[in-house]
């Protein structure tokens, strides 16, 4: 039997095999490196790909149809320059990371995947 897309990205979660992707928030957010994650997840040969596809815009497509939504990150900015340039670094870097929330995935709540059904 096939996985639906929900089923993968847990297994994914739960696998120590990907550095590109884990929970976040306390296990109640998914985070995906996104520049690691096109190399390691979305550039594996066909024999080995987790999505049908080697595009991470068709991988937040089904996060989003699957009901997950962005999470933004709140920095608090200081007010000296040199702080600030610095969190502004951090903060660029901290981009390359996806932050996505369903309340139906959540790692605490496994009985929930179920739940999680395509719109």
């Amino acid at each position: 039997l096939a996985l639906c897309f929900p089923q993968k990205l847990w297994k994914m979660l739960e696998s120590d095999q990907f550095q590109s992707i884990w929970w976040s928030e306390g296990g109640k957010c998914v985070a995906i490196n996104k520049d690691l994650f096109k190399v390691e997840v979305l550039g594996r040969g066909v024999c080995q790909r987790v999505f049908n596809t080697r595009h991470i815009k068709s991988v937040i497509r089904q996060l989003n149809l699957y009901g997950f939504t962005k999470v933004q990150r709140n920095l608090q900015r200081s007010a000296s320059l040199p702080e600030f340039l610095a969190e502004e670094a951090a903060a660029s870097a901290h981009s390359q990371i996806l932050y996505y929330y369903n309340p139906s995935f959540s790692r605490a709540h496994p009985w929930l995947l179920g739940t999680c059904k395509r719109r």
